[in-house]
Formats: C-alpha cells, structure tokens, sequence
C-alpha cells in the first residue's frame, strides 16, 4: 500500500475521524484540506440503503447544481435539421449526426466529455454501445441525453448538470463544485443534492435511507458529515 504524502498527513491532522460535521463544518474544512496546488474538485460521496442488485433499488438521473461544478465539459450533440442549428447556438461543442458516429467509430476519436442525441439518432449510434457503454458515453433518457430537446440540455449541461448513478455497493458519487468556490455556493449544492437524492426513496427501501455522507476535496482527506444537518 502506498504511503500517504506528507502534506495529506498534515490535512488529516485536521479532521476528527470520530466526529460528524455539520454540513456548513465540513465545507469549511473541507477547503482546508485541500493539499493540491490546482483547484481541486470537491466529491461527495452518499452511501444509501439500497440492494443495488434490484432494479427498484437502482437510482439514475441527472440533476442541474444550483452554482454549477466549475468543471467545463466539451459537448458532443447527435442532431440534424433544426435540432442541430439549435445546439450550435446554444454552444455545443461538436454537432453532427451519421458523420460524428462514423468519426467515432473509424477514427476511435474521444474528444469530447458527453453526448446529447435526438432519439431519432439513437438506433443509428447503438452499434457503437460496445464502444461508448464502458466509457459511461451512451446517451439516456434516465439521464436526460437522449431529449427531442438538446438545445436545452447544452444548456443544462453548461450550467452544471451532472448525472448521478447508484454503484454496486448503493454510493452515490458526484462533484460539487471547486475549492475557489465561495462556501456559501458549496453548501448550496450540497443541500440540493442531498435533498433531491433524499426525494427519490424507492417505496421499497426499509428503514433510514442514507447510511452516511461524506465529503472530500481531489487527493484530500475525508470528512464525514452530520445527516442532521439535512432537512431528509
């Protein structure tokens, strides 16, 4: 096992492992932390009372942060007609329709972050699944990327839509913003966040819903978070 770096000792001298922070607590020390000279991400991590082995269980989506992420994402949009023009003038990086795919699938080329389709595109890009399903590329409609409206989901996803996908162990993972952001824009995002995923309860679940919550910047310790701090 790696040994831990000296400025990431250091940070963790600063957490009390027995202690449950308030939300607005652990942002705070959360930007503390950080032991990164970039502008590090911060994660959040729910872990959820789910069996993630049923699909009643399974939670998928996206949702739009209230300050965004602070991370800028190249948008591929899978469109043509109006729906194309309308995606180039909402800012979509890269549009096109039979062209793009064939560029994906003979030039191997990945040199964007997400795609947005048409359902219309959809049949015509599903042989590439095998491509673009371990990738986490294939558009959804779970998720809102496969929409008869892409020239609102660029938007979205400027604005700082991310997805949100329950993994085997029933974690929920996701980025709230930056170190630079100001805390009170942190602390905004996390309570949407929380709330929305607290809302989306499976009828099937017994007993509490969220286990435990905890937060991180990228390379930095842990921290965990009191779930009272939290209207759920």
């Amino acid at each position: 096992m790696k040994k831990p770096g000296k400025k990431y000792v250091e940070a963790s001298k600063k957490v009390d492992r027995a202690k449950v922070y308030s939300a607005t607590e652990a942002i705070k020390l959360v930007k503390e932390t950080n032991t990164t000279k970039f502008d590090s991400s911060i994660d959040l991590v729910i872990h959820l009372n789910v069996d993630a082995s049923k699909s009643d269980q399974q939670l998928r989506g996206s949702i739009v942060l209230p300050a965004g992420t602070g991370k800028v994402r190249k948008i591929l949009v899978l469109a043509d007609g109006e729906d194309a023009k309308k995606a180039v003038a909402a800012g979509a990086d890269f549009v096109g329709a039979e062209d793009m795919i064939e560029k994906i699938e003979k030039e191997n080329w990945f040199g964007f972050d997400i795609i947005v389709a048409t359902p219309k595109m959809m049949p015509k890009l599903g042989k590439l699944g095998k491509i673009l399903g371990p990738k986490g590329l294939m558009p959804n409609p779970k998720t809102n990327t496969v929409t008869t409206n892409p020239e609102k989901i660029v938007g979205d996803i400027k604005k700082g839509m991310i997805e949100y996908k329950t993994d085997t162990y029933g974690n929920v993972h996701t980025i709230i913003g930056k170190v630079s952001f100001k805390e009170s824009d942190l602390v905004n995002n996390l309570n949407y966040y929380v709330k929305i995923i607290t809302n989306l309860r499976p009828t099937s679940v017994k007993g509490d819903f969220v286990k435990s919550i905890s937060i991180s910047s990228t390379m930095g310790p842990g921290i965990k978070i009191d779930k009272n701090s939290f209207d759920i």
